[in-house]
């Protein structure tokens, strides 16, 4: 596999109507001064990224439009800077897959006909869940009904890559809650559905309130259940797990998220972006001020660059692509690392193929149906 081909382009717009109390990414209301300040410097920071050597040695595959809420910016400006990025760098022969996140509540039907006009092809919506209690807890700005109203709109105004969020594992959440959410969402038949456990982040307004106690989250065994509903349901709908968290339509997966697993290069842009190519990370300043005078001043956005040695992005690699079910090629790692991953884990991968969490099968290694769920102790052997 050429990873070159594989580099992606990624912009992160830190706005959000309100903060959720779970996000612990940086986001913030914006002020009027702020949108115009944020797309003058994102588009600087393209120009000036465009013009490094190990940038123009790269070939992008795909695009994608994160945050924060990037369906707050006007789709006008949204075109615009998917325009720079077309002009600025090398997009594959193939057609990119051109992804953008929006939230029910935050563009309107000809907002999206405007988005799908520009060359957005593929769009993720931020529905979490279809039960009013659980969004007005989630600190979400939309209703079960307008997020089912809204994808309706999104598939009228050209978006057949359709995919959308749902949470789990919420405060007082069951089983037979969980089953019936993911029910109703898939009759809005997705091709492509992401769904992560709540995962109470340190520094949130979530964490506080599990601290004062003020709600319980769903016992571990509650957590198994929903994830073994998830997977039953989605199987009887056509869809496919490709990654702990993600399902798709054959030939629906995020190429996108993909190339992250793997381990790609990728540019990223924005405040809080992470770029990583050229053998190194570069992580840009999580402050809109900060950013935009340090692009102003010709400065980098980012204070170091971190360069794992060949053994730390091994394992890194390693860890990242044992997310995908397809796991993890012994020979790909070779030829890229020089490293054997059965000798070099030795013993540590004995015990877990022993106890059954891993498996290998001819060149590739992967998690088992066991594993799945103990992912993240499985990763901590690994590091």
């Amino acid at each position: 596999m050429n990873l070159a081909t594989q580099a992606g382009l990624y912009l992160h717009v830190p706005f959000c109507r309100q903060k959720c109390p779970y996000c612990s990414f940086y986001s913030f209301a914006p002020t009027t001064r702020d949108l115009p300040r944020f797309v003058d410097a994102v588009r600087l920071q393209m120009r000036q990224m465009a013009e490094l050597p190990e940038v123009q040695a790269l070939s992008f595959a795909t695009v994608f439009f994160g945050g924060g809420t990037p369906s707050l910016i006007p789709p006008e400006v949204s075109a615009v800077l998917l325009a720079d990025m077309r002009r600025l760098f090398s997009l594959g022969s193939e057609e990119p897959e051109i992804t953008i996140e929006v939230n029910p509540g935050t563009i309107n039907a000809s907002g999206l006909q405007q988005l799908r006009a520009a060359g957005f092809n593929r769009i993720s919506i931020g529905v979490q869940s279809l039960g009013d209690g659980e969004l007005r807890q989630l600190g979400r700005i939309h209703t079960g009904e307008e997020a089912v109203a809204f994808i309706t709109a999104a598939r009228r105004a050209g978006f057949d890559n359709l995919s959308f969020d749902l949470m789990y594992g919420l405060p007082g959440q069951t089983v037979t809650g969980w089953r019936e959410t993911l029910d109703r969402a898939l009759t809005l038949a997705p091709v492509h559905l992401s769904m992560y456990e709540l995962t109470v982040e340190a520094g949130t307004p979530f964490f506080i309130q599990e601290a004062e106690k003020r709600w319980v989250l769903p016992p571990e065994e509650a957590i198994l259940a929903m994830m073994d509903a998830s997977e039953i349901a989605v199987g009887r709908n056509g869809l496919l797990r490709y990654e702990i968290s993600n399902y798709a339509q054959p030939g629906r997966e995020c190429r996108h998220n993909c190339n992250y697993w793997r381990n790609g290069s990728y540019l990223g842009f924005g405040p809080g972006a992470v770029s990583a190519f050229g053998g190194g990370r570069r992580a840009s300043v999580a402050d809109l001020d900060k950013f935009c005078r340090s692009l102003a001043d010709g400065r980098p956005v980012w204070d170091e660059v971190e360069r794992l040695d060949r053994e730390a992005a091994f394992r890194e690699t390693v860890i990242m692509g044992l997310r995908l079910l397809a796991g993890v090629s012994i020979t790909a790692l070779r030829q890229r690392f020089e490293i054997d991953l059965p000798l070099y884990y030795g013993q540590t991968l004995g015990y877990l193929l022993d106890q059954h969490l891993l498996a290998l099968q001819g060149d590739r290694l992967f998690l088992t149906r066991k594993g799945l769920p103990l992912a993240n102790r499985v990763m901590a052997e690994l590091v």
